[in-house]
């Protein structure tokens, strides 16, 4: 028998706040960065390199200003790896959503994120974000390594860098993607303007996994 459907209020305002902007900021640093590196020419070199330098650094203090929130909110607690469920979850995307399967964690507003979700995000939040920050601040204080005594190459850290874009580019493809796995192809973006997502009945399918 197929689950009523139900509309709850999953993600608040500052939540789609920094979701959207984030998103534009990391195409923005794509689009000069590859400029920067010579893949095209859009905006000119210099333009392109001041863009991406001011996009980076408001990427640095919003991602500040998320972890902030995280922590006072509460929110981390959706971050929480977990391997209950993994394989089932897997299996879905696999196969299941292909033969019509109901997901088998669906969302609650306890509970966001499946445990891929969890694991994936929290890999980005704690290593690929930070590695592409250090990387990052790396490449920009070039000039400087003479007289932090430092006589490094800089292609190495521009490949490590360029590394971690092209990580970030193939997460937000699959990222994309995955959007339009919910009811209907737009269900799951429109959710990220109006904060209200269409779920199954959350009361029938309760999997928590805090005490």
């Amino acid at each position: 028998m197929q689950e009523e459907a139900k509309k709850i209020y999953l993600y608040t305002r500052f939540e789609r706040f920094w979701h959207w902007v984030q998103a534009l900021l990391i195409m923005a640093l794509i689009v000069t960065g590859l400029e920067i590196h010579g893949s095209w020419s859009l905006l000119g070199f210099e333009t392109a390199f001041n863009v991406h330098n001011f996009c980076a650094w408001s990427w640095l203090v919003l991602y500040v200003f998320i972890i902030f929130w995280m922590a006072v909110t509460g929110e981390w607690k959706q971050y929480i790896p977990t391997y209950k469920k993994l394989f089932s979850v897997m299996r879905f995307y696999g196969y299941g959503i292909f033969a019509g399967e109901p997901h088998p964690v669906p969302k609650t507003t306890r509970e966001k994120h499946n445990p891929l979700q969890r694991l994936t995000y929290l890999g980005i939040v704690t290593f690929l974000v930070p590695y592409q920050i250090i990387t990052g601040f790396l490449y920009y204080y070039y000039n400087s390594w003479p007289s932090m005594g430092w006589d490094w190459a800089l292609a190495p850290v521009a490949l490590l860098h360029t590394a971690g874009a092209f990580a970030i580019f193939t997460f937000l493809i699959v990222h994309v993607y995955m959007t339009t796995t919910g009811p209907s192809v737009l269900a799951h973006i429109r959710s990220m303007f109006t904060g209200w997502e269409e779920v199954e009945d959350p009361a029938g399918h309760e999997w928590e996994i805090r005490g």
